[in-house]
């Protein structure tokens, strides 16, 4: 296996399963020696599992799995993000959104492990939109708590507050038991208010990809 190493990023995806088992399949069997760059263990086996998969749902895609087919479009077009979005979307893999600075990314995480904890769902890869949904709420909740603190103030959880008081409950419970000191508050905010407005309406899956 060899690819150029990638920086850390937190990628979101949806698909479009209809369109990944042409395309998508198609590239994979056209260009099938390239591809085989980017698996491990036994390449040719792995790449038939992988075909089998995009031809009956891109979704059914191990972590791995997807990982290497990304791999394969970014390293294709290393100094050219927008035309990944734009392959990748074209092979039935919408990449909407990224988180791209470390520490962002590890407090993203940690909150999202707390979350999976409350609600006894696993949300690491692939989860239904609206489980995913109600994660961002609650990540809205912890870091408007945050920057109430710090004497600022936001918006968007104000509204959700009543729709969700059991959720803003636990928010508060683990800000105080964290006992928590961030100084990137506002962005994360940013980052779970955008998510939350690009996914409100959106009935699919979501795949967050974690590349280091």
């Amino acid at each position: 296996m060899w690819y150029k190493a990638m920086a850390e990023e937190l990628y979101f995806l949806k698909t479009n399963p209809n369109i990944a088992k042409i395309n998508l399949y198609n590239k994979l069997c056209r260009e099938e020696e390239n591809v085989k760059k980017f698996l491990e263990n036994d390449v040719n086996v792995s790449l038939e599992i992988i075909k089998n998969k995009v031809k009956d749902s891109v979704e059914n895609l191990s972590k791995e799995e997807l990982s290497c087919i990304f791999n394969w479009f970014t390293n294709a077009y290393p100094s050219d993000t927008e035309e990944i979005k734009t392959q990748l979307f074209v092979h039935g893999i919408d990449l909407f959104y990224e988180i791209p600075k470390a520490e962002s990314i590890k407090n993203f995480q940690e909150l999202l492990k707390d979350y999976e904890n409350y609600s006894k769902q696993n949300l690491d890869f692939i989860t239904d939109a609206q489980n995913f949904n109600q994660f961002l709420v609650y990540g809205l909740f912890f870091t408007d708590i945050a920057l109430k603190e710090k004497g600022n103030c936001t918006i968007l959880s104000h509204y959700l507050k009543t729709d969700y008081p059991s959720l803003y409950a636990f928010a508060e419970e683990q800000f105080r038991s964290k006992n928590y000191e961030q100084n990137n508050d506002m962005e994360l905010q940013h980052y779970f208010g955008e998510l939350y407005d690009l996914t409100k309406f959106y009935k699919g899956s979501i795949i967050k990809l974690h590349t280091t």
